[in-house]
Parts: C-alpha cells; structure tokens; sequence
C-alpha cells in the first residue's frame, strides 16, 4: 500500500489482504536500517486472522521515500500521519529495536489512539556504542557487519533458520546493506538520543507486551524488564537461545507471544459487525 505523507511517497505492507481501516488495525515497526519485511510471518498471520496490517517502511527505508528522520519524537509523529491518511483512528502498536521505543513514544503521547502495544528487543536505554556510530557516518558497510555480529545469538550465527537452505545472519546483512545513504546513521543517532524512557513508560495505558531475548546483547533483557516495571501491568516473554533479532532467530515464539498477548478475531465475525 503507497500513501502520501508529508509530501512523500510512504509504503506499507498489508500482509497480503486488502487494507480494511473498518477492522482492528496492527501496526508494525522496523528497527535501525531495516523495513518492513522483517515482519513478514507476523504480519501475515495477523492479516489472515481478522486484523487489518500495516508493516511501515520508515522515510529512507525500504520502499518509503524522504529524508531519513533525525529524531524518535519525529518517527513518532510520522506513525501519527500514516494513521491519519490511511484513515487508522486507532491502532495496536508492534515495534522492534528502534521501532520499540517509536511504539513507546507514540502511546505515551498519544494513549487515545493505541488500542495496545508489543515491544520487541527493547531496553531502558538505547546507548549505541560510539565506534558503531561512527561506523554509521563514515564506512557504512563495517557498521553493517559490526550490527550483524551483535544482533544474532550465537545459535543463529551458526544456522539455525526455519526455512531450510535460508542464511540467517547472510540476510539480515544484504537487508541493512540496501539501506539509503545516512539512514542507518540518522536511526542509531536517535536511539543513542532517548532520554524518556521513564517518563513515557509512565504515561502509557494500554496492554503492553515486551518480547526479550536472553542473548540479546544490544538490549540485554534485564534493561527490558527494567523498563516493563515502569509500565503499568506490562508483561515480559524472555525467548531462549535467542538475540536481538527474535521475528528471525525465533519468528514462531515470537509469533505466538504477540498472538497470545493481542488474540485473533474471526474473519466471520469481524464482516458481521
């Protein structure tokens, strides 16, 4: 699905169905220098069960055209305007990484519009090391390689993937490799930029879900059970064997966490109402 948003072209994946805004909408959100196809199980299944989906290619992500956005508050505000021109009054949130703490801000902000949310490889904090930054602006493909070797626990890095044949740690690799110039490094600037972390977690009101890896190095998962305490009734699934990038090291226990947090609705009851 293609809108316009702020003057851009902005593009959306539905999960294979027609975007419907009359049934229950899901929104997912990539993290840094990704887009919306590592969503792909998630998104789909959710679409096949009576939601409506948009998986979001963020601005220099992906299909989504403009400048990379320099701020969390502005990706924020930019979750905000696709929901307004796609016609979302409300939605469920899904963010990972970066699209976690998007996700975050967005129902601290706005708690009216956020029907609930799910964070995945979330932490307290966001503090990106400083030789990756600097890897981001001036030789973007050793921060691709530095962000690979980090982001997978060490199961993965050694196969491991569902479907076989398929390389996990090899495509995750190409994908952060397809990204716009500056994107990536505008993405980690922001994240290294969250201070809020306290203050939004207080103000958020819907049910809230945090997916964890226990070998998640890059947002270890004792900072995203720090963080669910300050979330009101927030639960925490904590995968094992599993890193940061849990929807492609563990995509079925990912699935199942988030399905059992935001339920499904029959498609026959969804076109009766």
């Amino acid at each position: 699905m293609q809108l316009t948003v702020n003057g851009n072209t902005a593009y959306a994946a539905t999960g294979g169905r027609d975007f419907d805004p009359a049934r229950p909408t899901i929104a997912f959100i990539h993290g840094a220098g990704l887009d919306h196809t590592c969503w792909q199980l998630q998104s789909r299944w959710f679409a096949w069960h009576g939601w409506s989906v948009i998986a979001v290619d963020l601005p220099a992500h992906g299909r989504s055209e403009g400048p990379p956005l320099e701020s969390i508050m502005a990706m924020s505000d930019w979750i905000l305007a696709v929901m307004d021109t796609a016609k979302i009054e409300k939605a469920a949130l899904v963010g990972h990484s970066m699209g976690a703490v998007i996700a975050l801000e967005t129902a601290a902000r706005r708690p009216e519009r956020v029907t609930g949310l799910a964070l995945c490889g979330i932490s307290s904090a966001m503090p990106v090391h400083p030789t990756l930054l600097t890897a981001a602006i001036e030789a973007p493909d050793r921060a691709y390689d530095m962000m690979t070797s980090w982001c997978f626990a060490n199961p993965a890095k050694l196969g491991g993937n569902t479907a076989p044949g398929m390389w996990m740690t090899g495509g995750a690799r190409m994908l952060l490799g397809k990204g716009r110039d500056g994107a990536l490094a505008a993405d980690l600037s922001a994240c290294n930029a969250w201070t809020t972390a306290t203050q939004s977690a207080a103000k958020v009101a819907a049910p809230t879900l945090l997916v964890l890896g226990d070998g998640d190095v890059m947002t270890p998962a004792r900072k995203g059970q720090e963080l669910a305490k300050l979330i009101a009734h927030a639960k925490c699934v904590t995968l094992a064997a599993c890193g940061h990038m849990m929807m492609q090291e563990k995509p079925d226990a990912t699935l199942d966490a988030l399905v059992a947090h935001f339920g499904s609705r029959s498609l026959n009851q969804v076109d009766q109402t």
